[in-house]
């Protein structure tokens, strides 16, 4: 086994390893934490594939902007330390058939096409060339993943928003 091939598969490790303690443990910042933790290590997936780019953008949308929506959102909740409600038997059940249907849908959603590597020449990475595929409409413009993202990042603040609302206690 090649050294490459290790370090894929410790980086690999240690996101579904952060990925899992996100899902599974019971305090919600701990939860915040580990989401944190798995979000940076597909940064750094990113970093070892050599695609710096992606891997800033990957830091800065989501482990900048998101988990730290849902940290403060947590604070705002006054309820960070509380340890959560354990999940009934059937939610798991269903949780697990989820995850199931998914992998097995990407499996052969994947599986009837053969990857091979592409020919074509890589771009020369500048600003400028960054900039005008992130503004460009044309076939292979960025614009529409750009403003996805901006819609990404207002739905994570209207939910943090609405995980920070307090709810009156109602009056006898």
């Amino acid at each position: 086994m090649s050294a490459s091939a290790i370090i894929f598969y410790l980086i690999s490790a240690f996101i579904l390893g952060a990925g899992l303690l996100a899902v599974t443990t019971r305090k919600i910042f701990r939860s915040a934490i580990w989401l944190l933790f798995s979000l940076i290590g597909v940064a750094g997936l990113y970093f070892w594939l050599e695609m710096e780019f992606i891997a800033a953008v990957q830091i800065i949308v989501y482990v900048g902007g998101i988990v730290v929506l849902i940290i403060f959102s947590i604070f705002l909740t006054q309820q960070s330390g509380n340890v959560m409600q354990k999940a009934s038997a059937s939610r798991l059940i269903f949780s697990i058939l989820a995850v199931c249907i998914g992998f097995l849908l990407t499996y052969f959603l994947i599986y009837p096409y053969a990857f091979k590597p592409g020919s074509n020449a890589a771009i020369a990475v500048s600003v400028r060339n960054i900039g005008l595929q992130m503004l460009s409409a044309s076939e292979h413009g960025y614009v529409l993943p750009f403003e996805v993202v901006s819609i990404l990042l207002l739905a994570a603040m209207i939910g943090c928003i609405v995980i920070a609302m307090k709810i009156k206690p109602e009056e006898k």
